[in-house]
């Protein structure tokens, strides 16, 4: 009998103690539940000829045909292009201009300035793409925007029109990406370097390492965990695309679709002009299935290679 209570008395301190976390995270847990784990259920919509009319449940199965739709466009190679294109270049520059700003935030130290700059980073990424689509309108508009009334009069050049030339938009969205999300990216880095044991720089210092030696010395390599970390995650997304940086910032102009077409904006159009909600689900399945492979692929990599810093 006092084992019974003995038993029952540490389930409670369990409790008591994990109590309080638990019902912190219970928020964070629900929308987990709703957004991520619930919509699973949906899965079997991508091999179904859905019927608002007959429902979820009784509309007949079509097996393949919605990935069938998906990839036998003739934009299905496009897409997917630009796609991972853009991923890779969001990954690489995103990760170097995130790691930099970090690092000069670091310098600064803790003054106020440090505070200003870091809230003036953080900024765009709490603007909608909404608003920021219009900014990006009011610089290129062909008649009034700020580039061609200000700079190009001043540098003697013509005109661009810049919603019809696709030429320049793999630079604009990369330029307007970095601008929105560098500052909140190189959050995480600048945590990471203020972790840092300052100890290691005084001892690069007294052996005479100079700050730019002590950044390639001693902060890079001891981010190491952290980029790969941050990497993986963002590899497992290379097949998805922000929806609003591909859509609203080229205002939906058809002459650009060859550079700014991704799988989430032809999944839309197809959506909205179709109404195929089969072939908008097989694109989901087919993403997120690519998706984990590359992230368990990536992994399995980086734990070959250096298995302390790999993610699982």
């Amino acid at each position: 009998m006092s084992e019974n209570k003995s038993n029952i008395k540490k389930v409670k301190n369990k409790y008591a103690k994990s109590g309080p976390l638990l019902l912190i995270a219970a928020p964070g847990i629900l929308y987990l539940l709703i957004n991520n784990y619930i919509p699973m259920f949906g899965i079997f919509l991508a091999f179904k000829n859905f019927s608002y009319k007959k429902g979820i449940w009784k509309s007949p199965w079509n097996g393949f045909q919605n990935f069938k739709f998906l990839f036998q466009t003739k934009d299905a190679i496009i897409m997917t292009r630009n796609t991972i294109l853009y991923n890779l270049a969001f990954i690489v520059i995103g990760t170097v201009f995130a790691i930099t700003i970090a690092i000069f935030l670091n310098a600064l130290g803790d003054s106020i300035r440090t505070k200003f700059f870091q809230s003036a980073l953080l900024l765009p990424n709490l603007m909608s793409w909404v608003i920021i689509a219009y900014m990006v309108y009011a610089f290129l508009n062909s008649d009034s925007g700020f580039i061609n009334n200000t700079i190009m009069k001043a540098l003697g050049k013509e005109d661009i029109a810049w919603y019809m030339e696709r030429g320049y938009w793999p630079f604009i969205l990369t330029i307007v990406y970095l601008w929105k999300n560098a500052g909140y990216m190189s959050i995480i880095y600048l945590a990471a370097i203020a972790g840092i044991d300052k100890s290691v720089y005084e001892a690069a210092s007294l052996d005479g390492a100079t700050k730019l030696q002590q950044i390639f010395r001693v902060t890079l390599p001891l981010l190491k965990p952290t980029v790969i970390i941050m990497t993986l995650m963002a590899v497992g997304r290379i097949f998805f695309s922000d929806f609003g940086l591909f859509y609203q910032v080229p205002m939906n102009s058809g002459a650009l679709y060859a550079t700014t077409q991704t799988i989430d904006t032809y999944v839309y159009r197809g959506l909205m002009e179709l109404n195929d909600v089969g072939m908008s689900a097989a694109a989901g399945l087919f993403q997120s299935l690519l998706g984990f492979i590359i992230v368990v692929s990536a992994n399995a990599f980086v734990r070959k290679v250096d298995n302390d810093n790999a993610l699982f």
